[in-house]
C-alpha cells in the first residue's frame, strides 16, 4: 500500500490514477475491477449496462454498498473518499463474498485512490491557489497519518489472525482458543456452551462454582448479540457468539470489569469467536456421526450410558442434560397411535414445564426424560401435565408413572425402573387415569416384577389362596371384591357403587370372604396384610 501510494501521489492525471487503481485490484485477491465512477466523468472497463450501474451508484449517495453487475456472484461499490470529499466509486466484483480483511484492503485502495485524485487536483490548482494548497497539504498529511495508522492496524490484525489460526490448527479445541485469546488480550477468557455451562477458562479468577443465568435471560441475551452482529458488553464481560450459521453453538467472553477492552481486544475476541464456531461445528459433526452409529439418545438414557457421551450428544440435539432429570412412563388405553401420545405428552410437558423434553416410544409405552421442575406452591406439576395431555388426546384414560429425579444421566435407568413401577401401580389402582409418582407408592414399592416375584406371589397365596381357588372354581369375584373394598377405605356404599352391586350383596360377599379366609377383616394387622395382598394380586395378575 505504501509503494502504491507513492506511485499514485506522483501522478497528476486522473486517468493514470484510476488506471493504476483498476490494475491493482487483482493483486489484492481473486477480484475483478468493474470500473471507476467519478462525480463528473465515467471511466469503465465494461461499458455495457453502464447507465443502469450509474443509477445504482447515484442511489448510494456516497455510501458504500452492494450493486448488481451482470451475473457476478458478489459486486460492491467502494467510495473513493479523501479529506472529506467523495470523488466517486471503485466497483469490484468476485465469484464469492470476500473476508472482512479482504474488504478492508479494497476499501483502503478506494480511499487511497480518492486521496490521490484529490492530490492530483491540488497539483492542478497549485499555481493559482498557494494558500489553498497549504491547507490541502495539511489535510493530506492527516490522511497519510490515517493511512499509516490503518496499515499498522492491519498488520496488528494480521498478527492476531495468524496467532489464532495456529491455535485452531493445534487441535486443542475450545481450551486452546480460550488460552490464545487470553495471551493476545491479557484478560481472563471463558468459553461457554449455548446454555451457559462453562466449557473452558483461561487466565486468573475462575469462579467456583461457575454462575449460570436463568434460561429466559440467557436466551434474550444471545438474541440481542445476534441482532447486533458484534461483540457486546454484559455487566463485567464482553461477549461474542460462535455462530457458524443461524444457530448459536457457544459464547466466547472477555472478563473486563474495569472496561479496558479496546478495538484490538474486541477484534481478537470476535476473530476468536469465528474460530470457536468452526471448532464447535466440527465437534457437533462428530456428535451427529455418533448419533447415527449408536442407539437413540433417549433409549440409551433409560438403558444406561456414560455422562460425558450423553451430555455431548444432547448438546448436538440442542438439549441440556446438565440439570437433574427424571423419567416419566405413560400409557393411554384408547388412543390408537402411539405417535399421537408422544406428540401430546411432548407438547404438554413443554407447556407445563416451560422447557423442551426428550421422548421415545418403548415397548408399548411412551417414555419422557424431563428436567426436574420447581415445585410451585410445594406441589409438582405432574397433575397439570396429565390434564393438558388428556385434553389434547380427548381421553382421560391415561396412566403416568413418575420416577425420582437423578443428578447424572448415567443414573436415569433407575428413574426409568421407578417410573415403570409407579405406572404399574397406577394402572392397577381403582382409578387408572392419572399420575402416580414413585415417592407415593409407599409399601407398594416392594410389589414388582423381577427379583422377589416368587416371594410376593407366595405372600399373596398365603393370605388369599382360599379365595383365589374359590373364585376359580365358582367363577366368582371374591378377591376383586376384597380389593375394591379396601381401595374404597372400607366404605360399604362406595364399594357397592364401584362394583355396581347391591349393599346386601356386598355384605354377603364379605361374610363369605371371612368364612373362607379365616381372617377378621376389621383386625388392623389382617386388614393391612389383606389389602397389600389384594393390591399385589391386582398388579401381578395378567391383564384381562
Amino acid at each position: 500500500m505504501f509503494a502504491l501510494a507513492m506511485v499514485m501521489f506522483d501522478k497528476t492525471s486522473e486517468s493514470e490514477i484510476l488506471q493504476l487503481a483498476l490494475s491493482s485490484v487483482g493483486a489484492l485477491g481473486p477480484f475483478r475491477a468493474e470500473g471507476t465512477y467519478l462525480e463528473q466523468a465515467v471511466s469503465v472497463r465494461h461499458p455495457s449496462g453502464d447507465d443502469a450501474l450509474s443509477a445504482q451508484l447515484r442511489m448510494l449517495a456516497g455510501a458504500d454498498g452492494s450493486v448488481v453487475v451482470d451475473d457476478r456472484g458478489w459486486s460492491w461499490a467502494f467510495p473513493m473518499r479523501a479529506v472529506g470529499r467523495h470523488t466517486g466509486y471503485l466497483v469490484v466484483s468476485a465469484a464469492a463474498q470476500p473476508s472482512k480483511d479482504e474488504r478492508f484492503l479494497l476499501s483502503t485502495l478506494a480511499q487511497l485512490t480518492g486521496a490521490a485524485l484529490v492530490s492530483a487536483d491540488v497539483h492542478r490548482r497549485e499555481r493559482g491557489a498557494t494558500a489553498e494548497l497549504s491547507d490541502l497539504n495539511t489535510r493530506l498529511a492527516g490522511a497519510n497519518e490515517k493511512l499509516a495508522a490503518a496499515v499498522i492496524d492491519l498488520e496488528w490484525r494480521e498478527r492476531i489472525h495468524d496467532a489464532l489460526t495456529k491455535v485452531a490448527a493445534s487441535g486443542n479445541g475450545p481450551a486452546g482458543i480460550a488460552e490464545g485469546v487470553h495471551q493476545l488480550t491479557g484478560m481472563a477468557v471463558a468459553v461457554e456452551d449455548r446454555f451457559g455451562n462453562l466449557v473452558a477458562w483461561a487466565g486468573p479468577g475462575r469462579p467456583h462454582p461457575y454462575p449460570r443465568s436463568r434460561r429466559s435471560a440467557r436466551k434474550e441475551l444471545l438474541t440481542t448479540i445476534r441482532r447486533g452482529g458484534r461483540a457486546m458488553r454484559s455487566r463485567d464481560r464482553v461477549l461474542a457468539v460462535a455462530q457458524p450459521r443461524e444457530e448459536v453453538l457457544g459464547v466466547l467472553s472477555l472478563v473486563d470489569p474495569d472496561r479496558h477492552a479496546g478495538d484490538r481486544e474486541l477484534f481478537a475476541l470476535e476473530h476468536g469467536a469465528l474460530i470457536l464456531a468452526t471448532e464447535l461445528a466440527h465437534q457437533r459433526g462428530l456428535a451427529e456421526t455418533e448419533l447415527r452409529l449408536r442407539r437413540d439418545l433417549v433409549e440409551d438414557l433409560v438403558t444406561g450410558t456414560d455422562d460425558l457421551s450423553a451430555r455431548q450428544r444432547s448438546l448436538a440435539l440442542g438439549y441440556d442434560l446438565h440439570p437433574p432429570h427424571q423419567v416419566l412412563v405413560a400409557r393411554w388405553a384408547d388412543v390408537a397411535h402411539d405417535e399421537d401420545i408422544v406428540t401430546a405428552l411432548g407438547r404438554a410437558a413443554t407447556r407445563v414445564l416451560g422447557t423442551e423434553v426428550l421422548t421415545v416410544r418403548r415397548g408399548g409405552m411412551v417414555v419422557l426424560v424431563v428436567p426436574q421442575p420447581d415445585a410451585a406452591g410445594g406441589r409438582m406439576p405432574w397433575g397439570e401435565l396429565y390434564s393438558v395431555a388428556a385434553s389434547s388426546l380427548r381421553s382421560p384414560n391415561g396412566s403416568i408413572g413418575v420416577g425420582r429425579p437423578r443428578e447424572l444421566p448415567s443414573e436415569l435407568p433407575q428413574s426409568f425402573v421407578e417410573g415403570e413401577r409407579a405406572l404399574e401401580v397406577r394402572m392397577a389402582s381403582a382409578t387408572s387415569g392419572g399420575v402416580t409418582t414413585f415417592d407415593e407408592l409407599g409399601i407398594y414399592r416392594l410389589i414388582g416384577v423381577g427379583a422377589g416375584r416368587e416371594e410376593v406371589s407366595g405372600f399373596v397365596r398365603e393370605w388369599l389362596g382360599a379365595l383365589i381357588d374359590y373364585d376359580a372354581a365358582n367363577r366368582s369375584e371374591l378377591v376383586a371384591t376384597l380389593w375394591r373394598y379396601y381401595e374404597c377405605g372400607g366404605n360399604y356404599d362406595a364399594t357397592a357403587r364401584a362394583l355396581t352391586i347391591h349393599r346386601s350383596t356386598l355384605r354377603y360377599r364379605l361374610r363369605r370372604i371371612r368364612d373362607l379366609s379365616g381372617h377378621d377383616l376389621s383386625d388392623v394387622d389382617s386388614r393391612l396384610n389383606l389389602h397389600v395382598a389384594a393390591r399385589a394380586w391386582q398388579i401381578l395378575r395378567p391383564p384381562s
